[in-house]
């Protein structure tokens, strides 16, 4: 049996982000070693006691938060990752992404990692059909980013369309896929 893989899954602002549980939960019952990064507003969704119990890791909150021995934290998640997965994507993280950002510890571990990335986008359709977020998915895709989704259907807004999280399965078979290639 080959050792697991490890999953760095970021967590961003949508109401799709709860869930990241059980997409967590998921890859840990797949055999993946996963450790999550959430944001400031993912935070305000679900709470990282919550996927650090799913996980069985620690969660990352911010770029210094539980800085042990010289290597930053944030370096070394971007170092152990063999796929970074982002799932939910909000808008505005795709927006960060494209421009290259590193003000919070997953943009500076998106920027860091050499790992392929999975994209999973979760927001309002008309945010998701504006021309920034178009251009932004594709400056990520002609990057190498992958992405899955989003699915239609009715959203958290009362809209319907696209713009919900594809299903956790899904995400989680598709992150299987890129780990065998890998």
């Amino acid at each position: 049996m080959s050792a697991p893989k490890t999953i760095v899954l970021g967590v961003t602002g949508s109401i799709a982000a709860y869930k990241s549980a059980d997409l967590a939960s998921l890859l840990v019952k797949k055999g993946h070693d996963v450790r999550v990064i959430m944001s400031d507003s993912a935070q305000r969704f679900i709470t990282p006691l919550t996927l650090q119990t799913l996980s069985k890791n620690p969660v990352t909150t911010a770029v210094f938060a539980g800085e042990e021995g010289w290597c930053p934290g944030h370096i070394e998640l971007a170092d152990r990752a063999d796929l970074l997965l982002i799932a939910p994507a909000s808008a505005a993280a795709l927006a960060r992404l494209a421009c290259g950002l590193a003000e919070d510890a997953l943009t500076c571990v998106a920027l860091a990692t050499r790992a392929p990335l999975l994209i999973a986008p979760a927001m309002n359709g008309k945010m998701w059909s504006h021309p920034a977020t178009v251009q932004n998915t594709e400056v990520l895709r002609a990057r190498g980013a992958t992405f899955i989704g989003p699915d239609a259907g009715l959203l958290a807004c009362g809209y319907e369309g696209a713009g919900r999280l594809w299903p956790v399965e899904d995400i989680a078979a598709q992150a299987d896929e890129m780990l065998r290639r890998d």
